[in-house]
């Protein structure tokens, strides 16, 4: 019976709940009547809230209704879709891309459609989730390397069999730190491996126009997959996959995520797509500068991390030390979650704070003080 799982996980404080979130507004939440400022949310650039965004999904529910009716294969493939489609391989310098209902989903129909049994996956040990799933439904033998050890991956393909694919992030969702791209692509190319790289915390941060961590380095032509979310830095939602044509072509056929899913409903589509043009527009250029000067302020003022992501975790260890944290930063008005096992690995609890461009200084400083006053 649950009862005996759910006691063990509340014991060990693991046990999760859902918060209501009455009232949203960037970076405000209100909880149980409680204004709050949020640093928990993955809306980098608070597009979440534009008004281009809301506009462009309001005309699509005007024009194509509110759903998509069918899956993509059957009739729900919209022009709006295709263009949105044809907007992210433009912006990741592909020949094409493939949208899916969320990035998890990505995950699961991409990586097993590309290699199976007799072929290997070789996943950095602090991939997400799905990346992790993606690998096990695949039937693909998995083999794991420390995070970011480049001796140990190219140990690691030299022994590979069949078809070889690497699997990694970008910007890592709970330590905000990068990957060693230009490494990780050399050592793919020298023993002819793919590589899928995970852009979904990096899209909307990093490159001259937002485009991720390949845009940033000018790797986006040796990459075989980059994978994303539109959840995210784009304040939509829905996952994508950008490609070669062929590749795309071929999870048409065989991510069973996509062919068996009904299509992003287009009010979905129409918001990312308005998304993807603020990022490439003068605007967009703004948002970013003011994303980056408060990480740079946040920085400065906790000297946790020197990455440029806007993930910074503060690791506490204990699980009940990082709840008891996180509700004191709750009582003074901020909205910092704690994050445990099995998000992150045991004796590592954190609280991770997630900045935005809708960030002040003022909140910012505030923060920091209160982050301080805990760690006294």
């Amino acid at each position: 019976m649950p009862n005996n799982e759910l006691t063990s996980l509340r014991e060990n404080g693991l046990l999760r709940s859902l918060r209501e979130i009455s009232s949203p507004n960037p970076p405000f939440v209100t909880i149980d009547g409680q204004d709050l400022i949020n640093f928990s949310s993955n809306d980098y650039l608070g597009l979440s809230s534009h008004s281009a965004l809301a506009a462009a999904a309001h005309e699509a529910i005007t024009t194509y209704g509110t759903g998509s009716t069918a899956s993509r294969l059957v009739c729900g493939s919209l022009n709006i879709h295709h263009q949105l489609e044809t907007a992210l391989a433009t912006a990741k310098k592909t020949e094409a891309a493939l949208t899916f209902a969320n990035g998890y989903a990505t995950a699961l129909g991409t990586i097993p459609a590309v290699v199976g049994k007799g072929d290997t996956i070789i996943l950095d040990k602090l991939a997400h989730a799905c990346l992790i799933d993606g690998a096990r439904l695949s039937g693909a033998t998995l083999r794991v390397f420390p995070h970011n050890d480049l001796n140990k991956l190219e140990r690691l393909l030299k022994t590979a069999q069949g078809r070889v694919l690497v699997v990694t992030e970008s910007v890592f969702s709970m330590d905000g730190d990068l990957a060693s791209l230009s490494e990780i692509v050399a050592l793919k190319t020298k023993h002819e491996a793919l590589l899928l790289l995970d852009e979904a915390h990096a899209v909307g941060v990093l490159g001259p126009n937002g485009q991720g961590l390949t845009e940033h380095l000018a790797l986006q032509d040796q990459v075989d997959f980059q994978m994303g979310t539109l959840g995210k830095a784009l304040g939509s939602a829905g996952g994508y996959i950008a490609a070669s044509q062929d590749w795309i072509d071929l999870l048409l056929n065989k991510a069973r995520a996509f062919i068996y899913s009904t299509a992003p409903p287009p009010s979905q589509a129409a918001a990312s797509l308005a998304a993807l043009q603020l990022l490439n527009a003068p605007e967009g250029d703004k948002l970013r500068k003011k994303l980056n000067h408060n990480i740079a302020l946040l920085t400065s003022l906790t000297k946790q991390t020197t990455s440029p992501s806007p993930i910074t975790p503060i690791i506490i260890g204990e699980n009940e030390r990082a709840l008891a944290a996180s509700r004191s930063l709750l009582d003074d008005g901020f909205l910092v979650p704690a994050i445990r096992f099995p998000t992150v690995p045991r004796n590592t609890a954190r609280l991770r704070i997630t900045l935005s461009a809708s960030h002040s200084e003022e909140q910012i400083q505030g923060l920091a003080q209160k982050i301080s006053s805990l760690e006294q």
